[in-house]
């Protein structure tokens, strides 16, 4: 059975729909999904699952880290420069001190409206669906956090400014742009941008395109990704209840509702539970049922 992870280095132009129609066709499967969407012309970290991984992805840690460049001067109606643009500002006399205050805001637990062309619902429709039928939809601030935030490069001659954001998922780093440009008053736009860690995996581990040609390289162990979650081991009399999908025995001080990795007697993979009472687990995902 096909059940692992591969991560991609997502080139610009593509989507991931497109990448993870690749993939299946790499490993001849259907049943293979992706975990947080890049926008086209992002590059970087595309999370792949395949076969029963796919049930895993809820699982693995949310938090993303992202290389930027922002284009101060610069509106546009996506705010990145793929978008049309809508005012055009001179830029001021900026130092990097400066544009450190200006980042502090930023920081930490925020509210942060996500851009008009985005894939945020608006009474049950996509919003860039509605934006590109040329209404402009007002979307409501959203909780989102911003671990770190570091400038990495200021070019005054060009107006950018280079950055990497380690956030909470769902953060738009194209509202960033935005935000920052209006807090040093004159407007800004994502030039650029790479992701470079998600849900556990980084580009060290990553795989381009051209490398599935021919033989498909192997699959991570779903294991390496769960590590950030307490983990129980059955034994032989265990693994029968648990392909039966019975209540498990387990640490009485583990937390309510915490997900719970579970391993075979060998250490391979079972499935992932949830803690439904104190010193018991309910099975959430059985890999190998009985029946």
């Amino acid at each position: 059975m096909t059940c692992g992870f591969l991560v991609l280095d997502k080139p610009a132009g593509m989507s991931s729909h497109s990448c993870v129609s690749r993939i299946r066709r790499a490993y001849g499967l259907k049943r293979v999904g992706h975990g947080g969407t890049l926008d086209p012309a992002v590059t970087g970290v595309l999370p792949i699952a395949l076969g029963p991984a796919t049930r895993l992805l809820p699982y693995l840690e949310s938090d993303k880290t992202y290389r930027g460049v922002i284009q101060l001067g610069v509106t546009t109606d996506s705010d990145d420069l793929e978008g049309q643009v809508l005012e055009q500002r001179p830029l001021p006399n900026l130092s990097p001190e400066a544009i450190g205050e200006a980042l502090a805001p930023f920081r930490g637990a925020i509210q942060q409206r996500p851009p008009a062309v985005s894939a945020v619902h608006v009474n049950g429709e996509r919003a860039y669906k509605l934006a590109r039928a040329g209404q402009c939809p007002e979307l409501p601030p959203r909780p989102v956090t911003i671990h770190r935030l570091e400038l990495l490069g200021w070019d005054p001659t060009q107006g950018q400014i280079d950055l990497e954001v380690h956030c909470s998922s769902g953060t738009y780093i194209r509202s960033l742009a935005r935000d920052l440009g209006e807090a040093l008053g004159c407007g800004g736009s994502l030039a650029r941008l790479r992701r470079t860690q998600a849900l556990g995996f980084d580009l060290a581990q990553s795989v381009t395109l051209e490398q599935l040609e021919g033989e498909p390289p192997a699959l991570l162990n779903p294991l390496e990704v769960l590590r950030h979650l307490p983990l129980h081991r059955l034994d032989e009399e265990g693994l029968a209840g648990w392909r039966c999908g019975r209540l498990q025995d387990c640490d009485p001080s583990w937390a309510l509702e915490d997900a719970v990795v579970v391993v075979n007697p060998d250490g391979n993979l079972a499935g992932m539970a949830r803690v439904a009472s104190p010193g018991q687990l309910q099975p959430k995902l059985v890999l190998d049922a009985a029946g």
